[in-house]
C-alpha cells in the first residue's frame, strides 16, 4: 500500500480541480480504487502504489490544464485517467516528459481548445503534425473525424491552408433516402452533418457561414473530384469505409503541394452492395509502409462519449469475432471432410 500526499500551489484553482463536492476525486477513486482524500490545497491518495502513482499523475496533469487557462469537464476527468494508465503502461507516448508529467497534445483556434484524452488521440494529434496523410480509423465515438475537423479549422485560422474541402460518399447506412431536393450543397449536406457540428464548434459561426460562401470551406462530393489537383488545403475524407477500390484512389491521387489529407472511417461498419470491396481496407493494406503516410487505429478503450456506448462497441466486436470463428470452424470442417473423402 502507497501514501502519497500532493499539494497544489494555486488556491484558486483547487475548486475546480477537485470538482463541484469533490466529485473529480470522487471520479478517480471509482475508476482506480484509490482512496482520494482533501483537505485543503492537499489531496492525500491512499491505495496500492501503481494506482496511486497514475492518480498523482492524472491530478497534476488536469492541474496544469487549468494553469493554462482551460476548464475542467467530467470528461477530461476520464481523459487524464486513460493518459496516465497508459503512460503507466509504458505506451511508446511522445508525451512523457520529466517530473512524470504528462503533457497532452492539443489544437487550439480563436473560439476553443481540445485536448487530447486518449493515448490514441494524442498519437492522432501528433500524426496529423508529422504526415500528409493521415488514416484515423475505428469504432464510432473516438473522437477520430471531430478531432480532423478541429485540425483542419486550426490550419485555416493560422493560414497554413487556404481551403478546407470535405468530402464523404453519399451511401445511405441501410436506409434509402430517397429523391432529395435542393442544390448540390442541399443534397449532400445530411451526409455531412457531423462535419459542419464540429466546424460550428471550433470556428465562429458567422466565419464558418462566409467561408462556405467564398468557398474557402467546400463541400466535395467525392463522386465530383475526378481530375482535380487540391493544393494549399486541407481535405478531410469522412466515412470512407463505404469508397470503393476505384474511388479510395481517386481520392488520394488528387493530393496536391502544401495539402495534407485525413481520412477517416470504421472498417467494421461497411455499408457498401455485398461482395465490394472497402477502398479504406484496401488502402490501409497498401501504404502503411510509405513515407508521409500514418495510420492511427482507434478502439473501443478510446470511446469518448457516454462510457455505455464503449461498452456497445466492445459487444458488437465480441460478437463479430465469434461469428468469424464460427465461419473459420465450419470451413476448416468442410476442408477436413473434402480431403477425406479424396
Amino acid at each position: 500500500m502507497t501514501h502519497i500526499v500532493l499539494a497544489f500551489e494555486d488556491n484558486r484553482l483547487i475548486g475546480d480541480l477537485f470538482g463541484q463536492f469533490d466529485q473529480n476525486l470522487a471520479l478517480i477513486e471509482q475508476r482506480l480504487g484509490v482512496d482520494a482524500i482533501a483537505r485543503g490545497n492537499q489531496v492525500t491518495l491512499k491505495g496500492k502504489h501503481r494506482q496511486c502513482e497514475q492518480a498523482r499523475h492524472a491530478l497534476e496533469s488536469l492541474y496544469q490544464r487549468l494553469q493554462q487557462g482551460h476548464e475542467i469537464h467530467p470528461a477530461d476527468v476520464e481523459g487524464a485517467l486513460r493518459m496516465a494508465v497508459a503512460a503507466d503502461a509504458q505506451l511508446p507516448l511522445p508525451t512523457l516528459e520529466p517530473r512524470s508529467r504528462l503533457s497532452f497534445a492539443q489544437i487550439s483556434t480563436r473560439k476553443k481548445t481540445v485536448v487530447a484524452r486518449t493515448a490514441a488521440q494524442d498519437a492522432y494529434i501528433r500524426s496529423m503534425d508529422r504526415a500528409d496523410l493521415i488514416f484515423g480509423t475505428g469504432p464510432a465515438g473516438t473522437g477520430k473525424t471531430f478531432l480532423a475537423v478541429a485540425y483542419a479549422a486550426a490550419l485555416i485560422e493560422r493560414g497554413d491552408a487556404s481551403r478546407l474541402i470535405l468530402s464523404r460518399p453519399a451511401v445511405e447506412a441501410g436506409e434509402r433516402l430517397g429523391f432529395l431536393p435542393g442544390d448540390m450543397k442541399e443534397k449532400v449536406d445530411p451526409y455531412l452533418r457531423p462535419l459542419y457540428d464540429a466546424l460550428y464548434e471550433m470556428m465562429p459561426p458567422e466565419k464558418v457561414d462566409r467561408g462556405l460562401q467564398s468557398g474557402m470551406i467546400e463541400v466535395a462530393p467525392l463522386a465530383f473530384m475526378r481530375g482535380r489537383t487540391l493544393s494549399n488545403a486541407v481535405v478531410l475524407l469522412d466515412e470512407a469505409q463505404n469508397t470503393t477500390t476505384m474511388q479510395m484512389k481517386m481520392f488520394l491521387t488528387r493530393l496536391g503541394e502544401n495539402s495534407k489529407m485525413i481520412v477517416t472511417g470504421d472498417p467494421s461498419q461497411i455499408d457498401l452492395p455485398m461482395g465490394q470491396k472497402s477502398g479504406l481496407r484496401e488502402a490501409l493494406e497498401l501504404l502503411p509502409e510509405i513515407e508521409g503516410v500514418a495510420h492511427v487505429q482507434f478502439t473501443d478503450v478510446d470511446v469518448v462519449r457516454h462510457e455505455l456506448v464503449a461498452r456497445i462497441v466492445r459487444a458488437y466486436d465480441d460478437a463479430s469475432r465469434e461469428e468469424l470463428q464460427e465461419r473459420e470452424r465450419r470451413h476448416a470442417l468442410r476442408a477436413a471432410a473434402a480431403q477425406q473423402q479424396e
